[in-house]
């Protein structure tokens, strides 16, 4: 169900509870969202253990939830109400790496999404993000129905019908690691992608035959836990990118927060030129650039996301002889992104996520 088609249904107001320990911001972000008319807070709470108490009392449509906090903080509150009461939260956090590391583990809890706030813990300015925190509040509404959705039919189908992944089984030897890539993997993802990427990066071998490159709608900070995290997961290097990092076997290469990243014999190049489809870093800026470069050698995939970042390049890539995939409605937190790659009939294969790892090996080894 869209936004609109959800407005439609009498015109109620989205109700929002603010769970966060600081009274002042707790008002400052009530009033932004009590002005916009279609939204309507219905409570506030000034920790994690009331926030969980007064969502299974007042049955918000959407909560916000502040990251640090006393007695519970932001992920154990997400946790409980995930499991007790499930509802869209939206996280605000603090540009910082600590506050970055707790925001991912909420996001691997259940979170439906994030804004940071401008000016940390105590932001007076918290109105330069009203814009991105509302509209993302009223996508977790529109959304609300398929939260977790995706992933727990992910779980279900690897607890029931999926079979282990025997990459041996393959004819081809792992690839030697560290050597300049020949071929590029470049995914692409948004909201719902550090869950998404989590279970690609933990399920692929080590020793991939590519050098990859990946895109996840990410500020500062965030882009640098992200790449962490995925490296404690996964057989496959990965780390954030960083300018002249040339493109190897066996290691990814994580787009930084506010940079686009483009590629230029055989090294990324990091650039702060205006966003395209309204984000930096931009799917499209790198899958356009790897295309050009790569040509048939590349693959690109494209995860969950709203919005039409990255459809372009996979249309750029398919163009150029390169293979291409997306993540199918299903196993897709948001079906946004794969949707307008799928619309434009560039996409080679469209799959379940916990699929994908499996399409990428068998893809580079064909």
């Amino acid at each position: 169900m869209t936004i609109e088609e959800k407005e439609e249904i009498g015109n109620a107001k989205i109700k929002v509870l603010v769970v966060d320990d600081s009274a002042f911001m707790r008002v400052l972000i009530s009033d932004m969202l009590n002005a916009d008319s279609g939204l309507g807070v219905v409570g506030v709470a000034k920790d994690g253990r009331e926030g969980v108490e007064k969502a299974k009392a007042l049955s918000p449509d959407v909560i916000t939830m502040d990251v640090e906090m006393p007695k519970m903080n932001g992920i154990a509150a997400v946790e409980h109400i995930m499991a007790e009461k499930p509802t869209p939260v939206v996280m605000l956090s603090s540009l910082t790496k600590k506050n970055a590391d707790v925001t991912l583990e909420a996001l691997a809890k259940g979170a439906f999404d994030f804004v940071t706030k401008p000016s940390g813990t105590l932001s007076l300015d918290i109105d330069r993000v009203k814009e991105e925190l509302i509209a993302k509040i009223k996508s977790a509404y529109a959304y609300a129905g398929e939260i977790g959705k995706g992933m727990k039919r992910v779980q279900s189908a690897k607890k029931y019908d999926v079979p282990a992944h025997d990459y041996a089984t393959y004819t081809r030897a792992p690839a030697e690691e560290g050597r300049i890539s020949k071929k590029v993997v470049v995914i692409g993802s948004s909201t719902g992608g550090p869950k998404a990427l989590d279970e690609i990066f933990s399920t692929l071998p080590s020793g991939v035959p590519a050098g990859m490159l990946v895109v996840q709608h990410m500020p500062p900070y965030f882009t640098k836990s992200l790449a962490e995290r995925l490296d404690k997961h996964s057989p496959v290097h990965v780390s954030e990118g960083e300018e002249g990092n040339m493109i190897t076997n066996g290691y990814a290469l994580v787009a930084p927060g506010d940079y686009h990243m483009t590629v230029n014999s055989g090294k990324i190049h990091l650039n702060k030129k205006p966003p395209v489809n309204a984000i930096r870093p931009s799917v499209d800026v790198t899958m356009l650039s790897i295309a050009e470069t790569y040509g048939s050698n590349t693959l690109g995939v494209l995860l969950t996301g709203m919005g039409k970042d990255g459809a372009e390049g996979m249309k750029a890539i398919k163009e150029r002889g390169g293979k291409t995939i997306a993540c199918d409605e299903k196993t897709s937190i948001i079906f946004g992104m794969p949707k307008e790659a799928i619309k434009l009939g560039c996409v080679d294969k469209v799959v379940p996520l916990y699929e994908i790892a499996d399409e990428i090996m068998k893809t580079l080894w064909s």
